[in-house]
């Protein structure tokens, strides 16, 4: 719907906040800033009385007040979508994945990589940060080369590669800034080096792809703890992750528990902050209900892990060198059986970690606030609060898309 050239705007629903669900409540903006988050007649600065003129529910749109408006998601691990892959290097390929994730209410996005030759990551990484320059994503993840190759997961281990000062610069050089973070195995030689020159760029490490041991998980995060509390780069970056738990990792057994039992015990003191992709294929629903049960929603970051084909039904598809397709839902390997990474976005999760009996505050924290706060951008988007990006989803009663709004302009309506 076009705004009221030069008036703020503003929506009436049922508004999620930090403090829960408001009841009839209101969110308004000017420009790409929200203005007023509250009910009417509360008062003080964050609930200022709402203009005479509503946007909301807005004419032929069909929506009623008793829709709910979330913050934009927030994805820390996202490969594509819409066909179009980010580690292929073109860069209109990466613009249409990004606005189709911003779509579908993922408004701030990391483009994730895969492990390819290093002139091709490069190439991307370059290709990449440019479109973060232009607003359309917060950065870069990079999910390897320096990853162990009995995990690669759906990665090619042709282009597995032992990490080296002169690869991880080009690597960071070419992203100019803009690499968020990383995924790296631990138990690897140089590891620890590498940890430290990420957090010297400001780029928090995350723990994936990895075949380590607990002793080994627990020695590399106290490690990166240190990097980053001695780092002094003036970029604004939280702790260190764990990349999609469980998947590509050596598992749990209760005679060699592997990983596992130690970064829960590290999530839930705060020191990490854990991926779950809460899709229903790569974790059981009731893993996920405990993993939130286990160490507390601020601990936990829900991310898509999304392909290029997500938002496609069939077809041909590719995560770097690997060719996907999408079969009963599922991103998978052609060539095999295995998953993919993930078919849906962000807000998929959303809904199947409600559905596991996670509450919904809870489900979107993990998904707006957490993961904000990993890239340090916490003070700019992840919350519906006075000052911040003006970024919302709204949802129907039954948690269903229908409208999206991203730095004050309506993206998507019915």
């Amino acid at each position: 719907m076009p705004e009221s050239q030069g008036a703020p705007s503003a929506l009436r629903a049922r508004v999620l906040t930090g403090s829960g669900l408001m009841e009839d409540a209101f969110l308004s903006w000017d420009g790409d800033r929200i203005t007023g988050v509250g009910t009417p007649g509360t008062g003080g600065p964050a609930a200022t009385a709402p203009p005479d003129r509503w946007a909301w529910p807005p004419d032929g749109w069909g929506l009623t007040s008793d829709c709910i408006v979330l913050p934009g998601l927030v994805d820390l691990h996202c490969h594509g979508g819409d066909g179009s892959d980010f580690t292929s290097g073109d860069s209109d390929a990466a613009r249409t994945a990004a606005r189709y994730h911003h779509g579908q209410g993922t408004t701030t996005l990391l483009a994730s990589t895969v492990t390819a030759p290093l002139n091709e990551l490069v190439r991307a990484f370059t290709v990449l940060a440019g479109i973060a320059d232009e607003g359309l994503l917060a950065g870069i993840h990079a999910e390897g080369p320096f990853i162990a190759p009995q995990r690669c997961g759906a990665q090619d281990t042709a282009h597995i590669r032992s990490y080296t000062v002169d690869a991880a610069a080009q690597l960071i050089s070419a992203a100019n800034g803009r690499l968020s973070t990383m995924t790296y195995a631990p138990e690897l030689p140089g590891a620890s080096e590498l940890a430290s020159l990420l957090a010297s760029h400001g780029t928090v490490a995350s723990l994936g792809h990895t075949d380590c041991t607990g002793p080994e998980a627990a020695a590399a995060l106290d490690e990166s703890a240190r990097h980053r509390h001695g780092a002094d780069t003036g970029r604004r970056s939280g702790r260190p992750t764990v990349t999609h738990l469980f998947n590509a990792m050596r598992g749990f057994h209760h005679r060699s528990p592997g990983p596992v039992p130690v970064l829960l015990e590290r999530a839930r003191a705060g020191s990490v902050a854990l991926e779950l992709i809460a899709d229903g294929r790569h974790l059981h629903p009731d893993t996920v209900r405990a993993v939130f049960a286990l160490v507390g929603a601020g601990n936990v970051c829900l991310v898509s892990d999304a392909t290029a084909a997500t938002g496609r039904a069939g077809g041909i598809y590719t995560l770097g060198s690997t060719s996907i397709t999408v079969e009963d839902g599922a991103a998978r390997i052609v060539s095999s059986d295995h998953l993919a990474g993930g078919s849906a976005p962000l807000l998929h999760g959303v809904r199947t970690a409600v559905r596991a009996g996670v509450s919904l505050q809870e489900a979107v924290l993990a998904a707006t606030e957490v993961p904000a706060g990993i890239i340090g951008l916490n003070h700019e988007v992840g919350r519906l609060s006075v000052g911040r990006r003006a970024d919302a989803v709204v949802l129907s009663p039954e948690l269903e898309l229908l409208a999206v709004l991203r730095g004050g302009v309506w993206i998507r309506h019915p």
